[in-house]
């Protein structure tokens, strides 16, 4: 990590402001949306609203994986905004209808940093930019043009402040999108003088994507001008595969042209219903405060009390980065488009997109159980709609595609964890047929896993964690099952749960990978890690060693108990060894194998717990919170993944974690702040207090619920949707008696 470069941008951008539209008061003032946009965080940068269709932010030119989002701190380069994003995905996608505001001769053709003569590329300085929640603005260095950002949840809402130019322009660009993404059709059509409509087709990681554009200008079009890429057309329709507009007029020095772009899966007549709805007039600052007072109402979910700015800071901007997705994909009206290639209407709910699952299961999805309660069957409809147009529930899911992306299936443990929970709101018939149908099909390995009880390394890449992920999943099949009265498939996904031990090596201690003929694959180095196509997804044995959530007690016995599991925990905290050339990029955030910036990790510090020694978790949880996550660019230690880097932080830093995914229950840690509030439906609260709380005082001494003594070193789902007050007691030296018995320790299943 290049924290000196880093740390100077950060100073810069504090610096920042001169275009600003006047800082947030609530809340939302703590949100630093630069916060992991250096290193590999590739978060999103711009406007939007809490989980808003539009994305609205700055493309730098620069292009490969650490511009996956379009944006990073190392770059001083804008050659548009445009209304889709990804977040911490580290795949670059969408980037759709880019913007650029211009002056001079006509530029058609992005440009490069060598050559900007070349095309309308512009540079900034970061004292000119800033950045809140809801808010963005900037000054093209080139054209002396001030830009202004906000949005509602569909609609992009832009204001440009002009020289006097008599070649004033607006570039309207369909071709340019982000990483893989590339035009497959683009059409745009001056429908009047201030009303241009249009769509963009595109593949890219989502092989069939779709968006539906209606754009108005406050200002009428003196000409508008079409290319097909740099080639000019006559007319001022077209219909090509990079299909591009200018706008031109006149402008008088500081003269303020404001552009409202709504958008829409289904039609540009919806696209205008949206912006009709959601955005009628023309009050750019009223927006903005709106937009700011959504996210103030979305992050009072949880109110925290630290005399530290900056630990408000990171944990504000955490929960901001958890609400960029998943992201709304219907209109005002209820109408998407499915994964069916159809137009779905009346259904009911609001439809969802950008579903990263393989991260958000672990704590993110049930973070939304707690914090977003009124968003949970939205997400489950979601899905069970996909499963129906898909035959499956959702994978990796993206503007009505299946990316199919990463193994596993995760969805499962996500529908499970809302069902056992109580969430009503869908069907519960139908959430059981979309588990027991994605379990029980062929591909993906999984035919292995019904025929010989594991995934033959000879067979399938990444066969160990694909392997490990099945099994779990499998358990939170069973638990559903069983709740449902299915004996029968109880049984038979309990058996499935289990089959994590079919990749258990006794002689080596460790998971791996296995061929067809029953023999373990040779050569093995527990260390070693080949990125894609290697036995580990993004990772090596030591970090899969303990990927058991679902059955802990399980993975202790295999591990010769309590006293040899929690050794062999401590070795993995500061075990070294080469990971080799191959190893993935996501593996960051090192102690010793513990690798934070990569999901597989996230849980193993509260595995502690489990064996009798929860101040162990207690040391590795603070260290972790103070050392990986920071007011910094650099300020997230690795990929942020769609929120779940930052739920991690969230539920952390309150004090616990669920590592079980689908069982209800979190895991004690260390609660970082002096008191925190959890406001739940209903005008209930949950109280979380720490007495005598410090950086040094990271051990629990002793708690109490509602005034009486609890002894358990976790707590259910449960009892925190009551509302109450937990109050932690901290101190400098570990409690050895507090939660280690037996009867108090966190469980897998009873």
């Amino acid at each position: 990590m290049k924290k000196s470069i880093f740390s100077l941008l950060a100073l810069a951008a504090l610096c920042g402001g001169a275009f600003g539209q006047g800082k947030p008061t609530g809340l939302s003032k703590y949100v630093d949306p630069y916060i992991g946009t250096g290193f590999h965080g590739h978060v999103f940068m711009g406007a939007n609203v809490p989980f808003g269709a539009v994305q609205l932010g700055p493309v730098n030119v620069s292009e490969g994986w650490d511009w996956c989002s379009g944006y990073h701190i190392s770059d001083t380069t804008i050659v548009g905004f445009s209304h889709t994003r990804l977040s911490g995905t580290g795949i670059g996608d969408l980037g759709d209808i880019a913007l650029m505001p211009t002056t001079g001769p006509i530029k058609v053709a992005k440009g490069s940093i060598k050559d900007q003569e070349s095309g309308f590329i512009s540079t900034f300085n970061r004292s000119s930019e800033t950045a809140n929640a809801g808010f963005y603005a900037v000054k093209l260095n080139r054209y002396n043009i001030g830009v202004k950002l906000t949005t509602t949840p569909r609609v992009g809402f832009h204001e440009y402040t002009f020289p006097k130019n008599d070649q004033s322009h607006i570039v309207i660009d369909l071709q340019q999108g982000i990483g893989w993404d590339r035009p497959m059709k683009t059409s745009l059509t001056l429908v009047n003088d201030t009303t241009i409509t249009g769509y963009r087709y595109s593949e890219g990681w989502a092989v069939d994507q779709r968006i539906y554009f209606t754009m108005i200008l406050s200002k009428p079009v003196k000409t508008l001008t079409v290319y097909d890429s740099t080639t000019v057309k006559t007319g001022t329709s077209i219909e090509a595969v990079k299909a591009k507009g200018v706008v031109t007029f006149a402008t008088k020095d500081g003269e303020k042209v404001y552009v409202k772009v709504g958008i829409s899966p289904v039609s540009v007549e919806n696209a205008a219903l949206n912006m009709k709805t959601e955005l009628p007039g023309w009050d750019f600052a009223g927006t903005v405060t709106k937009a700011q007072a959504a996210w103030d109402k979305a992050l009072n979910k949880v109110a925290i009390t630290t005399p530290d700015e900056d630990k408000k800071k990171v944990f504000y901007t955490a929960m901001y980065h958890t609400m960029i997705a998943p992201s709304t994909f219907n209109d005002v009206n209820g109408d998407y488009w499915g994964t069916d290639k159809k137009v779905h209407k009346n259904e009911g709910f609001n439809n969802l997109t950008t579903f990263s699952l393989w991260d958000t299961y672990r704590a993110a999805d049930p973070m939304y159980t707690l914090l977003h309660p009124e968003r949970v069957s939205d997400m489950i409809n979601t899905m069970l709609a996909i499963y129906k147009q898909q035959g499956k529930l959702p994978v990796w899911h993206l503007m009505a595609n299946e990316t199919n992306c990463m193994v596993g299936y995760s969805a499962i443990p996500v529908v499970v964890d809302a069902y056992l929970k109580g969430y009503k709101g869908f069907d519960e018939k139908l959430a059981w047929e979309a588990v027991k149908a994605t379990a029980m099909g062929d591909e993906r390995g999984i035919k292995f896993v019904k025929s010989l009880g594991y995934v033959p390394a000879d067979s399938t890449a990444e066969s160990v964690s694909m392997g490990l992920e099945y099994a779990l999943a499998d358990w939170s099949a069973a638990q559903m099952a069983k709740k449902m009265g299915n004996t029968a498939d109880y049984e038979y996904f309990t058996k499935r749960g289990n089959y994590y031990k079919n990749y258990f090596d006794s002689k080596t201690g460790f998971f791996r990978a296995k061929l067809a003929d029953g023999k373990f694959k040779e050569p093995f180095d527990p260390f070693r890690s080949i990125h894609e196509r290697g036995d580990y997804t993004e990772g090596n044995a030591w970090q899969y060693q303990w990927l058991v959530p679902q059955d802990v007690e399980g993975l202790i016995k295999l591990l010769g108990g309590d006293k040899k599991f929690a050794a062999k925990l401590d070795t993995f905290f500061v075990a070294e060894g080469d990971m080799g050339d191959k190893a993935s990029d996501d593996i960051s955030g090192l102690i010793g194998q513990y690798a934070h910036g990569n999901e597989p990790s996230h849980h193993i510090t509260y595995l502690y717990a489990y064996a009798g020694k929860p101040w162990k978790t207690a040391e590795k949880v603070r260290y972790i919170m103070k050392e990986f996550y920071t007011t910094k660019p650099d300020g997230i230690i690795g990929n942020e993944d769609v929120g779940q880097m930052s739920a991690w932080y969230v539920l952390s830093s309150l004090g616990f974690y669920p590592v079980n995914p689908a069982n209800g229950n979190y895991v004690f840690g260390s609660p970082l702040f002096n008191e925190a509030v959890i406001n739940l439906p209903e005008g209930k609260k949950f109280k979380l207090t720490a007495r005598n709380n410090s950086d040094e005082n990271k051990y629990i001494q002793s708690v109490t619920l509602n005034g009486k003594p609890y002894t358990k070193a976790y707590i259910s789902h449960t009892e925190l949707m009551k509302g109450g007050e937990l109050v932690f007691v901290m101190g400098n030296k570990p409690n050895l008696k507090w939660g280690t018995k037996a009867a108090d320790r966190p469980y897998s299943m009873k």
